[in-house]
């Protein structure tokens, strides 16, 4: 059932997606080849916990980390630990934040140092992808209008869409009604409405859409080692606008 949100809701929304644009920019001024994705989950923790709030990801369904860091050909839930980060990485990073009983959720790609042509450019795609899903977002549109836009935009600059993830809503819990997929598809097509919150985030793969998971339980892989891509922002829909409230990173 999805959960309809009031102004005061995604104010107190908008106050997590503060901190959590704040542990975004602790974590751009961290990050370069050679520090662990380890030591960038502490410096996420320690700035959440300084803020009076709670990494969503922690301890959810036993998640052992407050980041989910996916380098290369992991896609997304890649659990920090000793690996270093090197030249030319794709470095996907996923953070939910807590604040007085209210969710956001936000997810960025970083390139280090010199990337390729097509790492870069897988990149920009995606994020433009985000943009684009987006302005769909809107009381007039259904969520198939999001997953149309998201796909078309992936698939003319030659990537695919990952489809065993999606977007979802969010604000009370991590995860909530509807489901965002990336991609068109024939089941539900719920109309816009005021007072949704959603966390729309595409994910794209240079080669195939078809990812598994690796033996930790966690951490999923694309299925041909190719490389792959995800950005996230957490929105509120009103009857005028829509809002991006995890925009300032």
């Amino acid at each position: 059932m999805i959960q309809l949100k009031t102004e005061e809701d995604i104010r107190r929304i908008k106050d997590a997606s503060f901190i959590l644009t704040q542990v975004f920019a602790q974590i751009e001024t961290n990050i370069a080849e050679g520090i662990t994705t380890k030591e960038l989950d502490t410096i996420a923790y320690e700035y959440i916990k300084k803020k009076g709030a709670a990494p969503s990801f922690l301890g959810y369904f036993n998640y052992p980390a407050s980041l989910c860091i996916s380098i290369n050909d992991q896609v997304i839930h890649g659990i920090p630990g000793s690996r270093k980060l090197k030249n030319g990485d794709v470095v996907s990073i996923d953070l939910g934040v807590t604040y007085r009983g209210y969710i956001c959720d936000a997810a960025r790609t970083y390139g280090i140092g010199h990337l390729s042509q097509e790492n870069s450019k897988l990149i920009k795609v995606t994020e433009e992808c985000l943009q684009v899903g987006i302005e769909q977002a809107i009381t007039a549109n259904r969520i198939g209008d999001i997953s149309h836009a998201i796909y078309g935009h992936a698939v003319k600059n030659g990537f695919q869409v990952v489809r065993e993830y999606c977007g979802h809503g969010v604000g009370f819990m991590l995860h909530e009604d509807p489901q965002i997929f990336n991609y068109p598809t024939a089941g539900p097509n719920k109309k816009l409405r005021t007072g949704m919150v959603l966390a729309i985030e595409p994910m794209l793969n240079c080669g195939t859409w078809q990812v598994r998971i690796l033996d930790d339980g966690w951490t999923v892989i694309t299925a041909d080692g190719k490389n792959s891509a995800h950005f996230e922002h957490t929105i509120a829909i009103f009857a005028d606008r829509t809002e991006i409230l995890t925009t300032s990173f």
